[in-house]
């Protein structure tokens, strides 16, 4: 059948919308907490696909697409393709940014309560200790010791104070931890 009277689509069957998929679901009824940083961060990154990237892939499909036979066109296709990404990206980034509330942790600065955006030293059973600390679900990166505040350690050590042992369910059973030390970053001066 000649390409001319195929119906184009915006998506491709095996392209699943791995963004959301892969993304932590915010629970339900609550909103999307973020520290300062980690709103700017997401702010930025829409900013910039918005005003940089997308009309920069826009421009190449436009020209992609005057050069002919689009079925064989690699960059028409790789800037549809991507164009697509772009578009999710920000749907995914808008949607999580009306959901966001700004929650400074410098507020509690000097209290040794866990809230959000707490540095938390624990030791568990084992005598291991570890730090973490509590920030919002789509800025959390575990490789730093940060923890999204819906994870299991995050909701186990909420509203503890230093000294305090709290449980934490675990799939080898329940697992006792104290609570060593709580910081939070100093309030902005500036």
């Amino acid at each position: 059948m000649n390409k001319a009277f195929t119906r184009e689509t915006d998506a491709d069957a095996d392209d699943l919308d791995d963004e959301v998929a892969a993304a932590p679901a915010i629970p339900a009824g609550t909103r999307n907490y973020l520290t300062p940083a980690g709103y700017q961060r997401l702010r930025a990154e829409l900013l910039g696909l918005l005003d940089d990237e997308r009309p920069k892939v826009v421009e190449v499909v436009s020209w992609a697409a005057k050069n002919g036979d689009r079925s064989e066109n690699g960059d028409y296709l790789y800037g549809k393709k991507r164009l697509r990404e772009i578009d999710r990206r920000i749907r995914f980034l808008t949607k999580r940014l009306d959901l966001a509330e700004v929650v400074d942790p410098s507020l509690h600065h000097g209290s040794d309560q866990i809230f959000f955006g707490a540095t938390v030293r624990y030791v568990n059973q084992r005598d291991e200790e570890r730090t973490i600390t509590i920030k919002g679900i789509d800025e959390a990166d575990s490789s730093q010791g940060e923890v999204s505040w819906v994870a299991p350690i995050a909701r186990a050590l909420l509203k503890a104070r230093v000294g305090d042992e709290v449980q934490l369910a675990t799939p080898g059973g329940v697992e006792t931890l104290e609570v060593l030390a709580v910081e939070y970053p100093a309030p902005d001066r500036g």
